[in-house]
């Protein structure tokens, strides 16, 4: 095992890149930090209210005992402590799983909430937004046994956060896991030229899959989108090879095809012509006329001068003399 951990090592620094794209993770490298949304809102108000606490506790002090001392500094502090482990706000895509003494007791959330200090604790707070996980299988044998590289994306989100926290230990690693098996599974079930052709019936299959198996988690797989595949080089060239020569076929059966209709055509054009003798004439003419009419040249008819008077009688020969 760890000789082949060492070799996959060296595959990955040798291709930084491709072992990126290829890598079990939410892809968050394209993310704007601009446009990320911030809890400095919820901070600032908690910060706010904990230092009022502070300010009431020893003001009140300060009042009924005209002077501060280190335990009026103790008191204050546990009071602000209490208040800060009370009062919570959740945003508006948030849910907070809230346990009291080890056992679950609601999901709170969003907005502002309230937990009773040292019983209860927030678990978990679980992002209820569309989520996207990058995911990819690296040198995954088809059922024709061609190796291939495929990258894809996941489109899904939580939409039970009490199923989230409870059902499964780490469900963003259970999903992207989950969904790097899928595709390896139907990439073997597949030949290389169902898996290029047939994206979309990829996509659809490992949603389908996927839904199945995340949904005692609550999470809903939204789509699956197949970026890109990878096929090794000399398979490339074999496949253009016989794409070129499907190609070929097809053009020599449309051809055939073709000279197949001309053909009927002529055996019914056969029979109008042979009744009309004049009419082949005139269609010769005609296509004489077709060949020379673009080119501008001249066609040559050689004939006997004696023909023009094989139809005259010899009275009429007579007289013209």
């Amino acid at each position: 095992m760890s000789k082949q951990n060492h070799t996959r090592r060296q595959k990955a620094d040798r291709h930084p890149s491709r072992a990126r794209k290829l890598a079990v993770s939410p892809d968050t490298s394209v993310s704007d930090s601009s446009e990320v949304a911030s809890r400095a809102g919820a901070v600032v108000f908690l910060l706010a209210v904990s230092v009022l606490a502070f300010g009431v506790v020893c003001g009140l002090w300060l009042v009924t005992l005209h002077s501060v001392t280190v335990f009026t500094l103790l008191t204050a502090l546990v009071a602000t402590l209490l208040v800060s482990s009370t009062l919570h706000i959740a945003q508006q895509w948030e849910r907070v799983v809230i346990l009291r003494l080890g056992r679950f007791s609601r999901v709170a959330g969003p907005g502002f909430y309230c937990t009773l200090p040292l019983l209860e604790s927030g678990a978990a707070r679980v992002d209820t937004r569309i989520r996207t996980t990058s995911f990819g299988a690296e040198e995954t044998l088809t059922a024709d046994l061609v190796p291939l590289d495929v990258d894809a994306v996941l489109f899904w989100h939580v939409w039970d956060a009490k199923l989230a926290c409870l059902e499964v230990e780490d469900f963003v690693r259970a999903i992207s896991l989950a969904a790097q098996t899928a595709l390896r599974d139907a990439i073997g079930r597949a030949s290389v030229a169902q898996v290029a052709i047939r994206r979309q019936q990829l996509d659809r299959e490992l949603a389908a899959i996927l839904n199945e198996k995340v949904a005692p988690w609550g999470i809903t797989i939204l789509s699956v989108e197949v970026r890109d595949i990878l096929v090794p080089r000399e398979l490339q060239d074999l496949m253009s090879i016989e794409a070129q020569a499907e190609q070929h076929k097809k053009a020599r059966i449309i051809l055939m095809e073709a000279e197949q209709d001309i053909s009927e055509m002529l055996a019914e054009m056969d029979g109008t012509y042979a009744e009309h003798s004049r009419a082949l004439q005139l269609r010769m003419m005609h296509l004489l006329y077709e060949s020379v009419k673009d080119t501008g040249g001249t066609v040559v008819i050689p004939s006997d001068f004696s023909e023009v008077f094989k139809d005259i009688d010899a009275k009429d020969l007579g007289k013209l003399l």
